[in-house]
C-alpha cells in the first residue's frame, strides 16, 4: 500500500466526490497529499469563483461531519471495470482490486491509507485554487479535531 497521510487521503476522497457531484467533472488526475498541506488537480474549463470555493469547502465539511465509516472491499477486475475508471491501474494489477468506500458518499479504487471514520479527519480548509491551461488546482489543509 502507498503511504499517504490517512487524514488528508480521506479528505481527498470526499473532495473528489464533491467536485464530481457539483461540477460533473472527473476525479483529480493528479494530487500531492502531505500531512501539512495538499493539492488536487482537475481537468476543468475555468477558475472557481470565491463563492464556489466556499461552497466546495462547506460541502466537504458537511460530509466529513457525518461520521461516515471508511471501509474497503475487494472485487474482481471485471466488476470494477463496469463501475469505476481504471485508467490509473497498472497493467500487472491482478484479477482483484481494492475499493475504498466513504459511507455511501464515495467509492473508488485506491491503494492508500485512510482513517476509519470521517469524524477523525477534522475541518477541511480550502486555502486557494488556481486555473491555468485547462487545469484547476485546489490547495487545502486540515484542522484536526482536538
Amino acid at each position: 500500500m502507498k503511504k499517504y497521510d490517512p487524514y488528508m487521503h480521506t479528505a481527498e476522497h470526499v473532495l473528489n466526490q464533491t467536485m464530481v457531484r457539483k461540477f460533473n467533472c472527473e476525479r483529480s488526475f493528479s494530487n500531492h497529499l502531505e500531512r501539512k498541506k495538499s493539492k488536487c488537480d482537475y481537468l476543468f474549463e475555468r477558475a472557481l469563483t470565491e463563492q464556489e470555493e466556499r461552497e466546495v469547502e462547506s460541502e466537504v465539511n458537511k460530509w466529513l461531519a457525518m461520521n461516515l465509516e471508511v471501509c474497503e472491499e475487494v472485487i474482481s477486475i471485471e466488476e470494477a471495470q463496469n463501475n469505476f475508471n481504471l485508467t490509473k491501474l497498472p497493467e500487472d494489477a491482478g484479477s482483484e482490486i481494492r475499493i475504498v468506500k466513504v459511507g455511501d458518499y464515495d467509492a473508488c479504487p485506491c491503494i492508500g491509507d485512510h482513517v476509519g471514520n470521517t469524524s477523525e479527519v477534522g475541518e477541511f480548509r480550502l486555502m486557494s485554487s488556481s486555473f491555468e491551461d485547462g487545469i484547476l488546482r485546489i490547495r487545502f489543509k486540515l484542522r484536526k479535531p482536538a
